[in-house]
């Protein structure tokens, strides 16, 4: 209506005035596609950006349990380290109470006895008289 108000005010013949109604409609028209088209490329936009922050989010939480998952490989072969070295010290702590206890099992040395100036043995027995 604005439009008519304006054409008619402008003095232009009725033919002039249509035709200038008919392409300010146009106008009109194109940008109003041009609006709705727009509008669409900004939802795909959008559309296409929120997939890739989903994805991105995704790929952080991968990432997160990955490093998750190399700490505790860090942390189990530390404790596998630990391990192996008292398992290093038992063995050792085994071989040198073996050792203790075979030479418990073994006789005592015989001694000979020590003859003295006067041609006695000594050393071999015990006065247990007081």
């Amino acid at each position: 209506m604005a439009i008519s108000a304006v054409a008619d005010s402008s003095g232009l013949s009725p033919i002039m005035q249509q035709l200038r109604l008919q392409q300010a409609q146009r106008n009109a028209d194109q940008a109003e596609v041009s609006a709705r088209s727009l509008r669409q490329q900004a939802r795909v936009a959008q559309q296409s950006a929120d997939r890739a922050q989903e994805g991105a989010r995704s790929v952080k939480v991968q990432a997160d349990q990955a490093q998750s998952n190399a700490g505790l490989a860090r942390q189990q072969l530390v404790s596998m380290e630990s391990v192996s070295q008292l398992q290093t010290g038992f063995d050792t702590a085994r071989q040198q109470i073996a050792q203790g206890l075979t030479s418990l099992d073994q006789p005592a040395p015989v001694v000979a006895p020590v003859v003295n100036a006067d041609g006695q043995a000594t050393g071999t027995l015990v006065n247990v008289t007081a």
